[in-house]
């Protein structure tokens, strides 16, 4: 008898085998000549991929079960919040930058799928085609429609690249936004300006000081202000993401009742047109004269000009080997190694996606009670209404990053050090030693760009 058993044994398990081997290496063939969009979308779904990454997954028949299932339960909530590569697959022609270095990253580690996963679906997992293929898309995407073309061979797949600078813009419109970006009639009162809460000599975000900005009448709004520099090159504005340009990013904060008054548009431009002066400068450079459109049109040219290109890190993306320290170097691996470089992507390193906040652990329970929850806290849902948005957030671009605490949405990481360790342990949940934090908040440092206004 107990040999029977074990020869029944042995038989299942080298019959796994054969069907783990056949699947790996034998799966239903992909014509070669099939549009490589439809290549990379059955890759994915050849290995079980949309079971975890997308929200209206059907989970398996065990996942309540205890041990795998229980364990498996959570990775796949993580996974979906992570990326739903459901969604991705249905817009692969537009894939945005963030979601390629994850899917990257992802194939790069070998660590999709997990093991607890492989240990029921034998079998998954990229073999080397299908590695290939992916590669080889991932590559041409980037170039394509991503890279700056300033980086070194060596660097021109890198899922960050050098920021390019110089954008196109009408240099008095420029002039007459940078007198608007400073002009405090914009406010009810006369007391705030959009240098007020964006200083441009400080990083372009507002004084360490303040968790969040004061406004008019010493009021405080529910969010830190993020950098207006390489704001252009968002994804859209602010932190829920309810502006799609600049422009409508300029035209938000003199309405809101606690940034600069409450007041409408009309009593803004009433006012400003009582300076015939300005007026006329309007009328110089805008057919329609000044008007809401024309004044926030001139504060985004301006804005256009707020990129900081030429860092350290640009200077070594661009094939300087001398440009970074060691310490630095180091950073930048344990940056992309952290899967940093999945979120925080792109030439901003940043802005470029909206991501749930707290995917590994629930960052608003784990949150000082000291500061009190508001509706700035629910992201991109408080724009689109959507439950699936609550708590995603437009990822900060990281350039410059030393010069603007506080840092996260709502200005709760004094220090850089806690702001890398929060994304640690509420995005990650990866094990890290404060030597690893040490060498990415040196890497950090590297990217403090140049602009004139900057100090």
């Amino acid at each position: 008898m107990k040999r029977f058993i074990t020869i029944v044994l042995v038989a299942l398990v080298a019959a796994a085998c054969v069907v783990a081997i056949y699947r790996f290496n034998f799966r239903k063939s992909i014509p070669a000549d099939a549009p490589v969009e439809e290549q990379v979308a059955a890759i994915l779904a050849q290995n079980d991929c949309f079971v975890c990454h997308d929200h209206d997954a059907e989970r398996p028949f065990y996942i309540n079960y205890p041990l795998i299932g229980t364990r498996l339960q959570g990775h796949m909530h993580r996974a979906a919040r992570f990326t739903d590569l459901k969604s991705v697959v249905q817009k692969l022609d537009a894939i945005d930058e963030a979601s390629l270095a994850k899917l990257e990253q992802s194939m790069l580690s070998g660590s999709m799928p997990l093991l607890e996963y492989r240990l029921v679906h034998w079998g998954t997992g990229f073999n080397k085609a299908e590695k290939s293929v992916l590669a080889s898309w991932i590559r041409d995407v980037r170039a394509q429609r991503f890279a700056t073309g300033l980086a070194a061979e060596q660097f021109a797949n890198e899922p960050v690249q050098p920021l390019k600078g110089n954008i196109p813009t009408d240099p008095e419109k420029v002039a007459l936004g940078y007198k608007m970006f400073y002009d405090t009639r914009i406010s009810a009162d006369g007391t705030v300006s959009c240098a007020d809460c964006h200083i441009l000599e400080s990083g372009g975000a507002d004084v360490a000081d303040f968790r969040t900005s004061e406004g008019i009448d010493g009021q405080f709004g529910g969010v830190n202000a993020p950098t207006v520099y390489n704001a252009v090159y968002n994804c859209q504005q602010f932190w829920n993401g309810r502006a799609a340009t600049l422009a409508e990013q300029a035209a938000g904060p003199p309405v809101n009742p606690v940034e600069m008054g409450d007041q409408t548009w009309d009593d803004i431009v009433a006012r400003l047109r009582r300076d015939k002066a300005l007026v006329r400068q309007f009328e110089a450079l805008y057919p329609e004269g000044l008007t809401q459109a024309t004044v926030t049109d001139a504060i985004a040219e301006f804005e256009k000009t707020l990129t900081t290109p030429d860092s350290p890190f640009d200077r070594y993306l661009a094939g300087d080997a001398s440009a970074l320290t060691a310490e630095q170097i180091e950073g930048y691996r344990l940056f992309k190694e952290h899967d940093c470089a999945t979120c925080h992507a792109g030439q901003t390193l940043g802005g470029q996606s909206f991501e749930y906040l707290g995917i590994a652990e629930d960052y608003f329970a784990a949150r000082t009670p000291e500061i009190a929850m508001n509706d700035d806290d629910k992201g991109l849902f408080g724009f689109t209404g959507n439950e699936r948005d609550l708590h995603k957030f437009k990822v900060s671009n990281l350039r410059n990053v030393t010069l603007t605490p506080p840092y996260l949405h709502d200005g709760s990481a004094a220090t850089l050090d806690e702001a890398v360790k929060a994304m640690m342990r509420f995005q990650t949940g990866a094990d890290y030693t404060q030597q690893e934090v040490d060498r990415i908040v040196d890497f950090l440092g590297s990217l403090n760009g140049q602009n004139p206004y900057l100090q």
